[in-house]
């Protein structure tokens, strides 16, 4: 049997099994999608947002990059942040990085890793923000630790900063933004940072006609 056809099987397996529990399980399922919580997560594969936080799927839309990174200029993911805030009217927004990120790491290097390197840019920026912070750490893992939890809550902070969230929070009073954590070694997901809907910004960012 090949790789890919392992992923076949397995689903399925999934299917049947499913319907064998509830045999309108698909049906309901295709029906309505209104999950309240949209996820921006990293693309490790570790860390699938479902199954970490013990949810069946139509609970929690989900976007992933490299290092759960929320930039200005990703169209991408600005689309999946419109779509989930006016669309299907999330209540929460949850940025989870994890600790042990390669993006993280990576950003702490300087190795030429081609494009990856200008995604992660502004990780070094955060980084640079922070390096006195950062660099009093003697333990490695426990500075590269503390670069991921900053990294999470900086990304908090930027989707504030969009119209998107900005506009939402004016007419709809939502949603409210969280930052958390994973720790791959023992399965738990920690709190860093919390921005209710209407948490002040610096000024600088505020748009003045949504």
């Amino acid at each position: 049997m090949k790789d890919y056809e392992r992923l076949l099987n397995g689903n399925r397996d999934y299917a049947a099994e499913m319907v064998a529990k509830d045999p309108d399980y698909f049906k309901r399922l295709s029906e309505i999608q209104r999950p309240e919580f949209l996820w921006i997560g990293c693309s490790d594969s570790r860390v699938p947002a479902n199954e970490i936080t013990n949810t069946p799927p139509g609970e929690i839309f989900v976007h992933r990059n490299v290092a759960n990174i929320v930039i200005q200029t990703d169209s991408n993911l600005l689309s999946v942040l419109q779509y989930a805030v006016e669309v299907l009217e999330v209540k929460h927004v949850i940025v989870c990085g994890h600790y042990g990120c390669g993006g993280v790491l990576a950003a702490m290097s300087n190795h030429h890793l081609g494009v990856v390197n200008k995604w992660i840019s502004s990780i070094k920026d955060i980084y640079r923000f922070h390096r006195a912070e950062v660099d009093g750490i003697s333990n490695m893992d426990e500075r590269a630790a503390r670069l991921v939890e900053l990294n999470v809550c900086e990304q908090v902070n930027n989707l504030a900063k969009t119209s998107i969230i900005q506009r939402a929070w004016k007419v709809n009073k939502r949603p409210d933004l969280h930052g958390w954590v994973y720790g791959l070694k023992d399965g738990r997901i920690k709190t860093l940072c919390d921005m209710p809907a209407g948490s002040a910004i610096d000024p600088i960012y505020q748009f003045d006609n949504l």
